[in-house]
């Protein structure tokens, strides 16, 4: 039996932002069976993905590549003739700088179908992140790439000086961070005023991109004064001007800091995608998992009476996803919540129910589980109430209810399991004192956090690394675990944590 052979995209990632990606990009994700990835590439997108993912740029510990192009051509081949769909997800745009001809080369003569996906090249991308336009009526009306690093087996350089220095519009040079010095010289040496402007853009479109502006003349020791480090772009033209009135990227409120989102990842998406609107660098860091329960005749029993209960209570948006999922399950759809009344506690719980088309009755203005209480006390319900939670949890609802001779029926719809160990990734981070922020949005998290923090992080406590907790309740929790808390949301809710964050950036600059 002959495997039938499967297909290669070689897809640009763009420069860093996961949010270039495009439409076409993001569907050869979602089709993908094997992923090679290039260093270069935002983690973030392999989220889109459920497929097995390799990284290509890697380096052993004398900083030698471990994936050399060849092996890479290979391992494209061997997936595809394996009857997998294959996706080589490359910075940039596969065909500019890149080596992704190289590999679409091979693939044709290996006889694999394949296709390419452009990507946002750098260039563009690094200079509109910056505020610069390469092309401009008054300053440009050409561009030339050129690539800072050609092929060192060649035997004389291809690029000519002395037509770059007369060339009527704006210079971008990839890869040539460690050349800059030499670009500049050469092209002053041909004629290139020395008072041109130019730029050299470091960590293009991500929250730790930094530019540097300046004369020609002055500019390697421009970026050798701000400490500039590979990947970047050097722009050279009078368009660099218009820099310091169109440049925006660098004025999102949270610009520059990363802040670890604590959340279980499969809920993380909407805090990933505020953070990165906000400027921040979103690190992924689940300390719970949620998982369904074990099926239960008390579950079973709670859906099939549903009708019955006077009140639902929603104290999560897990909650409402759990009952309703085991409700629908059952056969059941939304016409039997007709004589309930649903109360909820927050903004993202009622968010989640509004995706099933349904609004609640009542929302504290406090997000607590007393006010939600208080308030229904308030209101005398005479028949039973359902509240559909967690395994684990405050009893707060139980005492209230139990003190005011309310008949409340407690069910567990999903289940709270701490995460065991952080990633390499994020342990590394964290003891380095390379996150700024962590949100916690629980006392599970909070406990789970201090449980697994690494001893060494506990000196950047305060200083580089800062907790912020999304209520009271959770800071206590942190303070029980010989943890420091830095702020409490104003709200509590993942916004309320952005926001009291921006407040605390803003007021120390």
């Amino acid at each position: 039996m002959t495997t039938r052979a499967g297909k290669v995209y070689l897809v640009g990632a763009g420069p860093g932002d996961p949010g270039l990606l495009s439409l076409k990009g993001l569907e050869s994700l979602q089709e993908a069976d094997f992923i090679l990835y290039d260093g270069l590439v935002n983690p973030l997108l392999l989220r889109h993905s459920r497929a097995d993912a390799e990284r290509t740029a890697r380096a052993d510990e004398a900083g030698k590549r471990v994936l050399h192009q060849q092996q890479i051509n290979e391992r494209l081949i061997e997936q595809a003739r394996l009857g997998k769909t294959v996706v080589r997800l490359k910075g940039g745009d596969p065909f500019i700088f890149g080596r992704g001809s190289e590999e679409a080369a091979a693939l044709a003569s290996a006889g694999i179908e394949f296709e390419v996906v452009p990507g946002i090249t750098a260039a563009t991308a690094a200079a509109e992140y910056a505020g610069i336009s390469l092309t401009h009526r008054d300053h440009a009306s050409a561009v030339c790439l050129i690539t800072g690093h050609e092929d060192p087996a060649k035997p004389e350089s291809a690029i000519d000086y002395n037509i770059l220095a007369q060339f009527p519009g704006t210079l971008v040079f990839y890869m040539g961070l460690h050349r800059c010095q030499e670009i500049v010289d050469s092209l002053i040496a041909a004629g290139m005023p020395a008072d041109t402007m130019g730029a050299v853009i470091t960590k293009a479109s991500t929250p730790a991109q930094k530019v540097v502006t300046g004369q020609i003349d002055e500019l390697s020791h421009l970026v050798k004064e701000a400490g500039l480090h590979p990947p970047s772009l050097i722009i050279i033209g009078n368009c660099v001007r218009q820099r310091e009135q169109i440049k925006w990227f660098e004025n999102k409120p949270l610009f520059g800091l990363r802040i670890a989102i604590t959340r279980p990842l499969e809920q993380a998406e909407p805090q990933l995608q505020r953070a990165i609107q906000l400027g921040a660098d979103p690190v992924v860091m689940p300390l719970l998992e949620i998982r369904e329960p074990e099926e239960s005749t008390e579950l079973a029993a709670a859906v099939d009476a549903i009708s019955k209960y006077e009140w639902i209570l929603f104290t999560s948006a897990n909650a409402v996803h759990g009952l309703l999922r085991h409700l629908f399950r059952s056969g059941k759809d939304l016409r039997v919540l007709g004589n309930c009344r649903l109360a909820c506690i927050g903004s993202a719980t009622s968010t989640a129910l509004e995706q099933y088309h349904l609004k609640p009755d009542l929302v504290p203005h406090q997000y607590r589980s007393e006010d939600l209480a208080r308030e229904l006390i308030r209101l005398h319900p005479s028949g039973p109430l359902l509240w559909p939670c967690a395994n684990r949890g405050r009893d707060v609802l139980e005492k209230e209810f139990r003190a005011a001779d309310m008949n409340l029926h407690r069910v567990v719809v999903y289940e709270h399991h701490d995460v065991q160990e952080l990633s390499p990734q994020n342990s590394y981070w964290l003891k380095n004192g390379e996150i700024d922020w962590v949100g916690l949005s629980s006392p599970a998290i909070a406990r789970t956090f201090a449980k697994l923090l690494p001893a060494e992080s506990r000196r950047y406590l305060g200083n580089k690394l800062k907790l912020a907790a999304i209520s009271p309740l959770t800071a206590q929790a942190a303070r029980d675990a010989d943890l420091p808390v830095h702020l409490i949301a104003e709200e509590s809710s993942w916004e309320g944590i952005f926001g009291s964050i921006m407040k605390q950036h803003h007021s120390s600059k």
